[in-house]
């Protein structure tokens, strides 16, 4: 039987660069830089589209004579919109390369916010909120994959961390310009901002956007014989298959039996995505009602401070994603130090304790007691911090998992990214939708006390994936990443 310390990765050892070492040398770290900066902005666009459209929700709901409640369904269906547009452009970017995929999105971003800008009904806002959220979609996944085809298995934990940070990040200021926008200027405007901010999005990547998949490995250049203008439909729900077994899965999470054999090692990939949804739910639940929380509890009524709220949050995002990159690889050197040259992909998911055991849990927990029972402008100020602390460890788990995917499956690392985010999505979809009721309910302290607990239970998902992630492995051999692909 295999061990923890049995081989799955082997460092080269005796100096001499192989095929695989070039394939990471085809760019420079400036352009490496670059090219993460681009699939950075590309990357936040998906949840600044949502975000920023809630503060605007009573303002649209006046202009379409509508209710809140059914102008909020539009959140919901951006949601359900990025679960399928991220499988949709992550499969097709195995096939055509992920260039071409940014490049076909981008524009159907451009021209949804601008059906956005000009809805007159709920209908055709809906509608056009759907192709919005689907243009940009594709943003999450293929950014995953890009930092995949362009860093070493070394490297790759800080450019993750830079991309994760500015989709979170992305999120959290949303709300605050989606606010000022509804205070002082337009929702209409903001969309049409939108339209021409994925115009130039598209132009830098026209420009200075090369394709980064390795030569040879897209489908299209497998064929032997193509048209000039060759369109190959590919199954977006094939990368669903990775998280198959759910009753394997299940067994594992409830009874952690280390001596169970899997039926798929792609289990190790469905644990993450749901520890990084419980630890993702605490984001949501913190920030989603804030105006019902915090809003209420401290007085604010003007939908910009509100908006400003979210910002301590953006800032944990955007100052946790690089420590907490930064912190993933130096786990996977020491560890792989100590085994002697031998790589342990769960390694990383080590770098993941920080925030998941102690500033995710505190942050959630402190805050729903603070705004229950602390008044006056200590509470909100203690309340800011947590949110700031809340974004730093949601990035320190989230970073390492991210990593981790690609690590073990990258190959197909665009692929596991959508699935991840597929799944997480419509996870958060229904999560986000029973927010306000508990509140309601059962009160804001006994609400976050209880995503305290789910948040802890997501960190012991992933205990349990680095005790016994090398008995999973070893049950079927699936093609796992060694030192000539990953």
């Amino acid at each position: 039987m295999a061990s923890e310390e049995s081989p799955l990765l082997t460092s080269s050892s005796d100096g001499h660069r192989t095929a695989h070492d070039v394939v990471y040398e085809r760019f420079t770290q400036g352009q490496k830089r670059w090219i993460v900066f681009i699939v950075s902005c590309a990357g936040l666009l998906p949840k600044f589209v949502a975000a920023s459209f809630v503060p605007s929700i009573p303002q649209v709901a006046k202009e379409l004579h509508s209710t809140h409640a059914a102008v909020s369904l539009t959140v919901s269906l951006s949601t359900l919109a990025t679960a399928i547009g991220t499988l949709f452009w992550a499969a097709h970017s195995s096939f055509y390369g992920r260039r071409k995929m940014y490049l076909c999105g981008i524009p159907i971003l451009c021209v949804g916010s601008c059906g956005v800008a000009m809805s007159n009904s709920l209908e055709s806002l809906l509608f056009w909120q759907f192709v919005q959220t689907f243009g940009c979609s594709g943003g999450l996944s293929l950014g995953a994959g890009v930092i995949g085809d362009i860093y070493k298995l070394e490297e790759r934990g800080i450019g993750i961390g830079i991309f994760l940070g500015a989709t979170l990040f992305g999120f959290s200021v949303a709300p605050f310009l989606g606010g000022v926008a509804a205070e002082y200027w337009s929702w209409r405007n903001l969309h049409y901002s939108l339209a021409a901010l994925s115009l130039l999005e598209l132009l830098l990547i026209y420009v200075s956007f090369p394709e980064t998949s390795h030569p040879g490995t897209m489908g299209i250049d497998k064929l032997k014989r193509r048209r000039w203008i060759h369109i190959t439909l590919v199954n977006p729900l094939s990368c669903l298959w990775l998280l198959r077994s759910p009753n394997l899965f299940a067994v594992v999470s409830a009874y952690s039996a280390p001596y169970i054999v899997l039926g798929t090692n792609f289990v190790l990939c469905a644990m993450q995505m749901l520890a990084s949804s419980l630890v993702l739910i605490s984001d949501y639940v913190l920030l989603v009602p804030l105006a019902y929380t915090i809003g209420v509890q401290y007085g604010i009524a003007n939908k910009a401070i509100i908006g400003a709220c979210f910002l301590p949050n953006g800032l944990g995002n955007f100052i946790g994603a690089p420590l907490a990159g930064r912190l993933s690889d130096i786990v996977i050197r020491k560890w792989q130090k100590k085994r002697k040259g031998v790589w342990s992909p769960e390694d990383r998911l080590r770098a993941t304790w920080i925030g998941g055991m102690f500033m995710v849990p505190l942050s959630i927990g402190v805050s729903g007691l603070l705004t229950a029972y602390v008044v006056g402008p200590i509470g909100l100020l203690l309340n800011l911090l947590c949110l700031f602390v809340n974004g730093m460890g949601v990035v320190f788990v989230l970073n390492p998992i991210g990593s981790y995917n690609v690590d073990v499956l990258h190959s197909q690392s665009a692929e596991i990214t959508a699935a991840n985010v597929g799944v997480r999505s419509l996870i958060l979809s229904v999560a986000t939708a029973l927010v306000i009721p508990s509140i309601e309910r059962i009160g804001i302290a006994s609400t976050d006390i209880f995503v305290t607990v789910l948040a802890l239970l997501g960190q012991g998902i992933i205990f349990l994936t680095i005790r016994y992630g090398y008995l999973m492995r070893a049950s079927v051999d699936v093609g796992f990443s060694t030192i000539e692909n990953n």
